[in-house]
C-alpha cells in the first residue's frame, strides 16, 4: 500500500504520496485536473529551472534572500537541469489557464528537495519556503509566461534553426550539383517551358532560407520577458531593478539575448509574440509540405509516373507488393506540416484569450507551440537524413519527358509568332508526332532556324 505524509497549504490539509517531492498545492491540481494524458512540456521544466535559478541569484544579490536559501535553491534547479527528478512533474497540460498549479509544483519540489539535502521533514517548508523563498519576487503571471517565452526561444535556436539550416544546405547542394539538368517544367500540372532541376532545387532552398529570416525576426519579440511584472505588470512585492538583475541572470545562463519587457502590462495581458512566432512556424511548415508534396510527385513511379527523380530505398514499401518503395518520409513530413498548422489555429485562439491583466490560455499556447517546435525538428532531421541527402536525379527519364514536350515550341513564338507556334504544337499532339516533324510538315519553320532556335540549353 501507498504510504502518504500530510502537507498543507492555505486551504488545509493534504494527504500526499510519501515519496513524492511535490506538496499540497500539486497534489490538489491532480485530484482536481485528471484530464487527459498530455503532460506539462518537459521543456518547462527546464525553463523554469533557469528562471528560479536566476531568481534567487538577483534576491541574493539584493540581500532578499539568505545565503543558505539561495545555495539550496540553486542546488536544486541545477539537479532539475541535469534531469533529476523529472518524475516529480506530474500535472497535465490541461490546468489553470494562468499555470499557477505547475508554478507551485516546482516551487515545492524545490522546497521538498531542499528540506531532503538539510534532514529535515518533506513538507516541513524549511529551510526553503516554497512561496517566501522559491517564488520570491515573482508571481506566476509573469513567471510562467517568462518560462513559456523563454522554452520557446530555447527550442527554436537549439533545436528547429540548426536543423532548418541543414536542410536549406542540402536543399542548396542539389541545386548545384544538378545545375546543368535541363528538364521539363510544369505550370497547372501541366507541360510548361525547360528549367534546370539546379534551379527548381534552388526555389526549394529559397523557400527554408526565407523561413529562417522570417523565425528569427519573430523571435526578437519572444526574448522581451515579463519576468518582474508579478500579479498585474506593475511589479509589487519587487525591489527596483529585480526584473533587470533576474533576467540578466537568465542571458548568463541561457547564453540568449533575452531582456526585460519594457511594458509588462503589455506581456502579461497578451501574449503576441508567441502568436506571432507560432504564425512563423506554419509559414515554416507550408512551405516543408510544398517541398515533400513536389519531390514525392517529381519520384511517383518507378515506371508509371514522372519518375525523374530516385528516392532512396529505405524499407519495403508494402506489405504485400514485392520491390516497392514508397515515400513514406515525405508523407511523415507532411503529416507534421499539417499538424503544426492545426497547433497555430490552438495558438491564435489561445492568444486572442488575453482577458484584463492577464491571458488565461498560457498551458494551452506553449503545449502547441513547444511541440510544433519537437515535431518540425524531428521530421526535418529525418526527412533531410533519410531522404533529401540520398535523392538521385533520373538523367535518361528527365531527357526523355524534355525531349517529348511540346511546350519547347515557346522558344518559336518570337521568330513565327504565338498562333503558328500553338499550330505546330496542336499539330504535334494530335498525330503523334514531335515537334520538329511538325513545324517542317506544316512548314512554318526552316530546320535550321527549328535546330538553332528550339534548344533547351538556350531555354534556362
Amino acid at each position: 500500500m501507498t504510504a502518504y505524509r500530510t502537507e498543507s497549504d492555505s486551504l488545509g490539509t493534504v494527504a500526499v504520496p510519501a515519496d513524492k517531492l511535490w506538496g499540497a498545492q500539486t497534489q490538489r491540481a491532480l485530484n482536481l485536473f485528471d484530464i487527459g494524458t498530455d503532460p506539462m512540456p518537459a521543456e518547462m521544466v527546464e525553463a523554469y529551472a533557469i528562471l528560479k535559478k536566476a531568481c534567487a541569484r538577483a534576491n541574493l544579490g539584493a540581500e532578499q534572500l539568505p545565503r543558505q536559501a539561495h545555495d539550496l535553491i540553486v542546488r536544486v534547479c541545477d539537479e532539475l537541469l541535469s534531469g533529476d527528478h523529472a518524475d516529480m512533474f506530474p500535472l497535465p497540460v490541461w490546468i489553470s489557464g494562468s499555470g499557477t498549479q505547475f508554478n507551485m509544483n516546482v516551487n515545492e519540489v524545490i522546497s521538498n528537495r531542499c528540506s531532503q539535502l538539510t534532514d529535515r521533514p518533506l513538507g516541513s517548508k524549511e529551510p526553503v519556503h516554497p512561496n517566501d523563498h522559491v517564488n520570491r519576487c515573482q508571481s506566476t503571471n509573469d513567471n510562467f509566461p517568462s518560462a513559456m517565452y523563454m522554452a520557446a526561444a530555447m527550442g527554436v535556436v537549439r533545436d528547429l534553426l540548426p536543423i532548418t539550416r541543414e536542410f536549406a544546405d542540402s536543399l542548396s547542394s542539389h541545386a548545384e550539383a544538378w545545375k546543368n539538368i535541363v528538364k521539363i517544367g510544369r505550370t497547372h500540372m501541366q507541360d510548361a517551358t525547360p528549367l534546370t532541376l539546379g534551379q527548381e532545387f534552388s526555389g526549394y532552398a529559397g523557400l527554408i532560407d526565407d523561413n529562417i529570416v522570417r523565425i528569427e525576426a519573430a523571435l526578437e519579440d519572444v526574448y522581451k520577458l515579463p519576468l518582474g511584472g508579478t500579479a498585474v505588470g506593475t511589479g509589487i512585492n519587487t525591489y527596483p531593478g529585480f526584473d533587470r538583475d533576474a533576467v540578466g541572470h537568465i542571458v548568463d545562463l541561457t547564453g540568449l539575448p533575452f531582456v526585460p519587457a519594457p511594458n509588462k502590462f503589455t506581456v502579461q495581458g497578451s501574449h503576441d509574440a508567441l502568436v506571432h512566432l507560432s504564425a512563423s512556424l506554419k509559414t515554416l511548415a507550408n512551405a516543408l509540405y510544398k517541398i515533400a508534396c513536389d519531390i514525392r510527385l517529381l519520384a511517383c513511379g518507378p515506371r508509371a509516373g514522372l519518375a525523374e527523380l530516385i528516392l532512396p530505398a529505405n524499407e519495403p514499401g508494402s506489405s504485400i507488393m514485392p520491390g516497392k518503395v514508397n515515400p513514406t518520409q515525405a508523407e511523415a513530413l507532411t503529416m507534421v506540416a499539417l499538424q503544426v498548422m492545426a497547433a497555430d489555429q490552438a495558438v491564435t485562439l489561445g492568444g486572442s484569450g488575453g482577458m484584463l491583466e492577464m491571458n488565461v490560455y498560457k498551458p494551452l499556447m506553449i503545449h502547441n507551440l513547444l511541440q510544433s517546435i519537437r515535431n518540425l525538428s524531428g521530421a526535418m532531421r529525418a526527412f533531410k537524413v533519410n531522404l533529401l541527402d540520398g535523392l538521385t536525379a533520373n538523367h535518361d527519364r528527365i531527357a526523355d519527358l524534355l525531349s517529348r514536350s511540346l511546350m519547347l515550341v515557346t522558344a518559336l513564338n518570337p521568330a513565327i509568332g504565338y498562333e503558328n507556334a500553338a499550330k505546330i504544337a496542336l499539330h504535334a499532339h494530335r498525330n503523334g508526332l514531335t515537334l520538329k516533324q511538325s513545324a517542317l510538315e506544316l512548314q512554318l519553320v526552316s530546320e535550321a532556324d527549328f535546330d538553332r532556335i528550339v534548344d533547351p540549353q538556350k531555354m534556362v
